[in-house]
């Protein structure tokens, strides 16, 4: 199963030096792997350059801290990889996105709208950083703020969740799938790991996902990927109480769909091709 599109080394073009492009494909070979921790051999491979190259990378990236080296022969992405995606992760999405939000709640008629965004520690998860809920007391409706920081924080849970993971890397959808389901998830939280796959595929055929009372009992959802270029970075989800929207319709599901996209540092299509 294809996923999240990354370049294959042979995609890359040179618009600089030689050596420019083989650190390039190092950094690139580290995410394409997954995981943690590589040695210079399994980094060759991917990267389509000899050991003694990716070699000499890595120990002059060790000292900028683009790399880090973990016990002997192994390497991982350093601090400085992870300022700098943090930097640009700084500027996305767009502006105003709360008024954004507080759009689609209106042309829904209410319900609750939140944004949610890939956490940038902890491992794949999603954290919650704006939501428009109008004059509504969140714990009177049947939340807390457990819910917002524990149950849907598991990217294998609930719409928005989904909606982030089908874009994400293979290497990092096995390791949330071998996550266990959060203790307090909703009845409708997808417990069977090759359903849950399947829906992956479909909210990549679509677009969008549709969640019936999977965090929270009595809670159906619709989330749309918010994406920067052909990168997942959160996802949009509106709530309704199941009783008044039993499954999104077209029109929820357009304007859940457009407020992704205005909210969404795109290339020129709003979704990655589906695979």
């Amino acid at each position: 199963m294809q996923n999240q599109h990354y370049p294959n080394p042979s995609e890359f073009r040179s618009g600089g030096t030689g050596h420019a492009e083989r650190v390039f494909r190092v950094q690139q070979a580290f995410a394409d792997l997954g995981g943690d921790v590589h040695g210079p051999g399994e980094l060759a491979a991917k990267s389509g350059l000899d050991d003694s190259a990716v070699f000499r990378i890595l120990q002059s990236g060790v000292y900028q801290g683009v790399f880090e080296r973990v016990g002997r022969g192994r390497y991982r992405l350093g601090t400085g990889s992870a300022y700098l995606g943090l930097h640009a992760l700084a500027h996305a999405p767009g502006d105003d996105a709360h008024a954004v939000l507080e759009d689609l709640r209106a042309a829904t008629d209410g319900g609750l709208v939140l944004l949610y965004m890939l956490a940038p520690f902890g491992g794949a998860q999603r954290q919650c950083i704006d939501m428009a809920v109008g004059d509504s007391d969140l714990a009177e409706l049947g939340m807390t703020a457990r819910d917002l920081l524990t149950v849907t924080r598991s990217l294998r849970t609930g719409a928005s969740g989904r909606a982030i993971l089908a874009y994400l890397p293979e290497p990092i959808q096995r390791r949330v799938l071998a996550e266990p389901v959060p203790d307090g998830a909703g009845p409708g939280a997808i417990r069977d790991n090759e359903e849950l796959r399947e829906s992956l595929a479909v909210v990549r055929d679509q677009g969008y996902a549709a969640g019936r009372e999977e965090c929270m009992a009595g809670w159906n959802s619709c989330a749309a990927p918010v994406m920067w270029h052909d990168s997942i970075v959160g996802a949009v989800l509106l709530l309704k109480p199941a009783h008044v929207m039993p499954q999104p319709r077209p029109a929820v599901i357009d304007l859940t769909r457009a407020t992704a996209a205005k909210l969404s540092r795109l290339s020129s299509n709003p979704w990655p091709a589906a695979y």
